[in-house]
């Protein structure tokens, strides 16, 4: 898009600030990048490029230097038809379009690496990207070796994306599951943190996202607790009492011996509320269930009012965006249909005032 000049005041604006990518500004450049040799131009390689910082400060994640609340929704990227193949470059465009109707201003791409094209979008549109590793079936050195491969062409790919804010290699310790016991577990964690922050310090690493975290620069919490009331009282209290907190089956937050250290800490994975057809209930999943339209969009209500109490939180990933197999927990059906209205999620979603 076009960069917009507004006239602010100079004292607390410029024009680097209109020329800079971001979620209501996503401004991209041009690049027409020409290799000249005494003969004439060489070779010639055509594309884009955008002015956007990222990094994380006091707790807080900056874009631009400027503290942003991230909205995310957990994305997995199925599609009834073709699965984990998008059916065009439509479908990812509906997708991305759909999100920021929901009030979102970022997804977290779950136990999937995008199309390409949908980061294009992503770019061109202005919707912050998570990019997920997916996970190995258990740890053996073979699978170290392979997921080390693979996220190195991860990272290689998608690195150019201004679009891509974050990069999470782990989830849930899936593929380590002994990360307490077994010190090669930790270690690889760690090894992936470090090496992408070595291939790409330029944005923040999620060693591993929802408990078990080891090292990274954010700490990101999974709390699938369904009574608005208990959620808002846990997130009520002080980042580090929250982060003594056990998860399921015993599992602890934090694994690091240095602590929180200063880290943001984001509720990334919440919610899960099921809503389908009566006659489908039976074969269908999630961490509540919704009986009717309005029930779903009150539940949602009272549970993101919740997280939006919250302001020691960095920002939160709402699971999710469209149901998969399954899990019937989207708020958007597979068919990418809305369950409630558009607008009045997008209110809860951005947490506006009645």
């Amino acid at each position: 898009m076009r960069a917009r000049i507004a006239p602010d005041d100079p004292g607390t604006t410029d024009d680097r600030e209109a020329l800079s990518w971001s979620p209501g500004n996503p401004v991209l450049f041009d690049a027409d990048v020409r290799l000249t040799g005494p003969e004439g131009v060489v070779d010639r390689a055509d594309g884009y490029t955008a002015m956007r910082s990222v990094r994380v400060d006091g707790g807080r994640v900056l874009l631009n230097e400027r503290p942003i609340a991230l909205r995310l929704v957990l994305d997995q990227g199925h599609w009834p038809e073709t699965g984990l193949t998008p059916p065009d470059r439509a479908a990812l465009e509906r997708d991305v379009e759909l999100t920021q109707a929901l009030g979102f201003n970022g997804v977290r791409k779950h136990q999937k690496v995008e199309d390409a094209r949908y980061l294009r979008v992503a770019d061109e549109r202005g919707l912050l990207v998570w990019d997920e590793l997916p996970s190995a079936y258990r740890f053996t050195p073979l699978a170290a070796r392979r997921l080390t491969e693979e996220w190195l062409a991860v990272v290689d790919r998608d690195a150019g994306h201004p679009c891509v804010i974050a990069w999470v290699p782990f989830n849930e310790s899936w593929g380590v599951p002994d990360l307490p016991l077994v010190a090669a577990q930790r270690e690889l964690v760690r090894a992936l943190a470090h090496l992408t922050r070595a291939l790409d310090p330029t944005r923040p690493v999620v060693s591993n996202d929802g408990w078990e975290v080891v090292g990274g620069d954010l700490v990101g919490v999974h709390d699938y607790e369904q009574d608005p009331a208990r959620l808002a009282a846990r997130l009520a209290q002080p980042l580090d009492d929250l982060l003594a907190l056990e998860r399921p089956n015993g599992r602890k937050l934090l694994l690091d011996a240095e602590g929180r250290a200063g880290r943001p800490v984001l509720l990334t994975e919440f919610g899960g509320i099921a809503y389908t057809a009566e006659a489908l209930e039976d074969e269908t999943w999630g961490y509540e269930r919704a009986r009717t339209p309005e029930d779903l969009l009150h539940r949602y209500r009272e549970l993101l009012a919740a997280v939006h109490a919250a302001p020691a939180l960095a920002g939160f990933c709402y699971t999710q965006l469209t149901d998969t197999y399954q899990e019937a927990n989207g708020l958007l059906a597979a068919d990418r249909t809305p369950k409630a209205p558009l607008e009045e999620l997008a209110a809860a979603t951005r947490g506006d005032r009645a």
